[in-house]
């Protein structure tokens, strides 16, 4: 009988990325409207603001750096743009405690018809572990024809994966091949993250044509131009391909670019970072408002996205509702659950108008149950203590004066360093501002009901009583 050598496959192939990665990025704002001094004044502002102490460590230089090749083949950056070159640019971000990401695509040319990196991966992939990049964002047009298959896929994007890893640099690679071919079912070997879906836009709830698929498997051209909700409800089919070391990207967030009400804003942030998506913030930072910054710095939120559990939502249920005139209205159940036994509940009114929502710890803790007895799970006969995650929001006074420059106290309730305490430990050690606000409890007999306004969600984390009683002996 014939030995079939299997290869040996590591995962993660580079051990990095093990919780989703948060950052800034420049597109959703600047598009190529790029320079050394846009990059260096957000990393200052991103440190100024708390951000980096969140965890947004990477600063991503998007499309349209380059000026060409060299007469040896290697990419240029353009120097009116950067005219004291990249070494220096990622100097100056690592004085920051910052990382430094840059944009290629695995094309001829990238989306903004600069010079592409496909036949030149390991010439690029040198050149930027020399520059000290730890960021790749590769893009997909112009590709020669070559997707239509995993497999072709698959190959095309592997290439830069080896030239990465030969480098010996830790240098994370983020796919965005906009979920064509599938990658969620194949690029957890290769890269950190992958997109799932068409580029966003800054709409809650709008469909647009060129965004014409609404369900992740199988869409045959994932387009652009797609709304938070059509992100959103790709992600269901897929929950179960997120797992440390690669994470399903909805796409950078569009928080602070004004095309959505502040609900919607937090709808956004909230699902985001429930379903393990990277967290890259997509806005010009040195002119956030004091409400998109008090939705960007909501560690309750953030330490969901972080928590090493790794895991995506579940949808638990959805129903049509009134449409309004941005379509069909819905609402709908999330869970997830993370490492230390607690659950998000997020209770989503993505309808016309304010209602009642509810839901039981049956409904939560649906899926649970024995496969062979249907026996009830132990969590349904507990009693959990509900907290409310946007309970402590910070005030727009207080994030005015961060913005400013002139707060003074730091306050235990909404702010939190991670650099100091990971988002584990915190939750371990029941920081406030990890948990949100205490509003009761929720017992085995009880609905969980709670009023939600149009376009918004109400986010609950859930802590065993007897889990508490365990933490504080």
């Amino acid at each position: 009988m014939p030995v079939v050598n299997i290869p040996e496959v590591s995962y993660p192939y580079n051990g990095l990325n093990m919780v989703p990665q948060m950052g800034w990025d420049n597109w959703n704002a600047f598009g190529c409207s790029v320079s050394e001094s846009l990059l260096l004044n957000t990393a200052k502002k991103i440190v100024d603001l708390g951000l980096r102490d969140l965890g947004y460590e990477y600063i991503v230089l998007d499309d349209c750096w380059s000026s060409g090749r060299n007469s040896s083949g290697y990419l240029v950056a353009d120097s009116a743009k950067f005219p004291s070159g990249m070494k220096y640019v990622a100097d100056q971000i690592h004085s920051l405690g910052l990382k430094f990401g840059i944009y290629s695509s695995a094309g001829v040319m990238t989306c903004a018809r600069y010079e592409g990196s496909l036949g030149n991966e390991w010439k690029d992939a040198r050149l930027w572990a020399s520059w000290g990049i730890d960021y790749l964002k590769y893009d997909n047009c112009f590709n020669q024809g070559q997707s239509g298959t995993p497999k072709i896929s698959f190959d095309r994007y592997s290439v830069m994966s080896q030239a990465l890893k030969s480098t010996g640099r830790p240098i994370l690679y983020t796919l965005c091949n906009w979920g064509n071919d599938d990658p969620y079912d194949w690029a957890q070997t290769i890269a950190n993250s992958g997109r799932m879906s068409g580029d966003i836009s800054d709409t809650f709830n709008k469909p647009d044509a060129r965004c014409p698929c609404t369900e992740a498997v199988g869409c045959p051209w994932p387009g652009f131009h797609c709304s938070v909700m059509n992100i959103l409800n790709k992600m269901p089919a897929i929950q179960s391909r997120t797992m440390s070391g690669y994470f399903n990207d909805m796409d950078m967030l569009e928080v602070g670019n004004g095309g959505q009400s502040d609900s919607e804003y937090v709808v956004h942030f909230s699902m985001w970072a429930m379903n393990a998506s990277p967290l890259l913030m997509g806005t010009n930072v040195e002119t956030l408002s004091a409400a998109d910054l008090a939705i960007l710095s909501n560690p309750a939120i953030i330490s969901i996205n972080q928590d090493p559990s790794a895991s995506a939502a579940v949808r638990k249920w959805r129903y049509f509702v009134d449409p309004d005139e941005t379509g069909e209205g819905e609402i709908s159940l999330w869970t997830r659950g993370l490492s230390n036994g607690d659950m998000i509940v997020a209770l989503l009114n993505a309808g016309n108008t304010d209602r009642i929502m509810n839901t039981t710890l049956s409904e939560i803790f649906t899926g649970r149950r024995t496969t062979s007895t249907f026996l009830s799970p132990k969590e349904v006969q507990a009693t959990w203590d509900l907290y409310d995650l946007w309970g402590n929001r910070m005030t727009n006074d207080e994030a005015a004066a961060i913005i400013n420059g002139t707060a003074t106290n730091w306050n235990n309730n909404t702010r939190y360093n991670a650099t100091v305490k990971s988002y584990q430990d915190g939750t371990r050690d029941n920081d406030a501002a990890l948990l949100g606000k205490h509003i009761g409890s929720i017992s085995p007999s009880e609905t969980l009901t709670a009023e939600v306004a149009r376009h918004s969600v109400v986010m609950y984390r859930l802590r065993s009583q007897g889990s508490r009683m365990r933490d504080e002996l």
